[in-house]
């Protein structure tokens, strides 16, 4: 049967959040959490399926992106408030637990969440980004890069070159995307290469080339990837870009200090002892996992890690599906099969 998709929003003094909400209300649910520069609608091809397996599949508009608060200091963006926010989610719909799948920023909150509240999880499930214990930052991943792609004479800070432009040139940075969002949607969400593969990603040149694009430049004019977004996804995204701008999305690279300190009050917690799902992207040169370490604090830190590859690149979610939802949902009668 087909699912409908309901829009809804928990309003509080603290934040406002609005989201999608799919399935039976008495389900178990599973929530997804989306990164940068993203909407609830990047979980558009997996609400109705797992609705379909009997989830109760929510996806916020996180802090900061579409009809959720945009707030105004880079602190309100740090991952405490961030966590703060799920949990009151949560809360609101009425269960204790849920699965929380997290893609790109969205999966430093899901790994949060399993360290700070591992009470309120069945499982995580990771797509790229994998669990760095620390919290995700420059410091706490390079010393996991590729140096033989990544030379540290000409790339110090390797693929993550891109994080010390936003803490360095912030406004630069922000500007940049804000110039032209259509242009910058129709250039960053676009399938996988596996020409990619082996090459410094573009997120390596960044303070090297004076901004994203160059110094003071916009996006470049690329036609839209048809094979990752319709007109009307594109227009979406690209309307709640330019409303919101991204101050509030660029804000969450702006917390490395206060995400670590949160981290560290959840030491004891690091070992992750759920079930944990993490989906390599093949051709994901930015969170790439398949040849450098970038894995090993996690295979390190999880007791019950199932690991799969899905040949997309980093927007797994949007690029292959069918794919992912296989994966999901294999994961999920193998670790949840009681819960229905």
């Amino acid at each position: 049967m087909p699912q409908t998709i309901r829009e809804l929003s928990l309003r509080s003094d603290r934040h406002t959040s609005f989201y999608l909400e799919c399935g039976n209300p008495d389900g178990v649910p599973m929530i997804f959490v989306h990164g940068w520069p993203e909407l609830s609608i990047s979980w558009r091809h997996q609400l109705p399926v797992f609705a379909g397996l009997g989830f109760r599949a929510v996806a916020p508009d996180m802090r900061g992106y579409g009809r959720s608060r945009v707030h105004p200091r880079h602190e309100d963006y740090a991952l405490e408030n961030i966590v703060t926010d799920m949990i009151e989610l949560l809360d609101a719909l009425g269960a204790e637990k849920a699965v929380w799948v997290g893609h790109d920023w969205g999966s430093p909150v899901v790994w949060a969440i399993a360290q700070q509240h591992p009470d309120r999880c069945h499982g995580v499930a990771s797509l790229c980004a994998p669990y760095l214990p620390e919290g995700l930052s420059v410091e706490s991943a390079l010393p996991y890069a590729d140096r033989n792609l990544y030379p540290e004479d000409r790339f110090p800070a390797a693929q993550w070159d891109y994080m010390l432009f936003y803490r360095e040139n912030f406004a630069a940075a922000h500007r940049a995307f804000d110039a032209d969002p259509r242009a910058f949607v129709r250039l960053a969400f676009r399938a996988g290469d596996a020409a990619v593969v082996g090459q410094p990603a573009m997120t390596a040149m960044v303070r090297a080339q004076g901004g994203w694009f160059g110094p003071g430049a916009p996006a470049p004019a690329l036609p839209r990837d048809e094979t990752v977004l319709t007109q009307a996804d594109e227009d979406a995204y690209t309307e709640a870009l330019t409303r919101n701008g991204f101050f509030g999305p660029d804000s969450w690279y702006m917390n490395a200090p206060a995400n670590a300190a949160y981290a560290e009050r959840a030491r004891a917690n690091w070992q992750l002892k759920l079930p944990v799902l993490f989906a390599h992207a093949r051709y994901d040169n930015v969170c790439e996992t398949l040849v450098s370490r970038l894995a090993e604090p996690m295979r390190a830190h999880c007791t019950n890690l199932t690991e799969t590859i899905v040949d997309s690149g980093h927007w797994m979610a949007q690029e292959q599906p069918v794919a992912l939802n296989a994966a999901l949902a294999k994961w999920c009668a193998a670790q949840f099969g009681g819960l229905f």
